[in-house]
């Protein structure tokens, strides 16, 4: 059994935002109020991101517009890594670039092989406005990346040219959910 608090659990699950949704193309703004709100908008952001079955989640795929994210994911060693970012700031993003499988909640089911760099530093605050700095490498490094995109209003499929773009835009289209947004 579990000892202390497990994320998500005092959350509720939002609707998540998808392609096509103005809020996901939109940077998002500092946060500037630590209060109750904002412990709330962390613990729907876990909640939606489990009942998503997602590794990371950003507070405008939930539709706020404010600078979040959290984050359960694995790196290439299958450690875990848990926790959320407010006010988050890529500081460093290098190492070797890999093309790599690369989905996204608002993008439901599709996928695309996208470069990111295999390493990535994140710097923010938590929820209590702690500093915290974030490392991370692999598929870790991935998400950590891809979170921050958001946050900046940008999507993975941004990062993609050619036939790779093409077919997850065509894909996008054609998806029922594509509808709604």
């Amino acid at each position: 059994m579990r000892n202390g608090f497990i994320p998500g659990t005092r959350g509720r699950v939002r609707p998540l935002t998808v392609h096509g949704d103005p809020r996901l193309r939109t940077p998002c703004a500092e946060v500037t109020d630590f209060g109750p709100e904002l412990a709330s908008l962390v613990e729907d952001l876990f909640a939606t991101m489990y009942a998503a079955r997602g590794v990371g989640l950003a507070a405008n795929q939930v539709g706020s517009s404010l600078r979040v994210f959290v984050y359960d994911c694995p790196d290439d060693d299958d450690v875990r890594h848990l926790g959320h970012v407010v006010n988050p700031r890529l500081v460093e993003a290098d190492g070797v670039v890999v093309r790599g499988p690369e989905g996204c909640l608002s993008l439901p089911g599709l996928e695309a092989g996208t470069e990111r760099h295999d390493h990535a530093v994140v710097e923010g605050v938590t929820v209590t406005g702690e500093p915290v700095t974030v490392h991370g490498t692999g598929f870790f490094a991935r998400c950590l990346q891809h979170e921050c995109d958001h946050l900046e209003g940008r999507v993975y499929v941004d990062r993609l040219a050619g036939w790779r773009r093409r077919r997850v835009l065509r894909q996008a289209a054609k998806a029922t959910w594509g509808s709604r947004g």
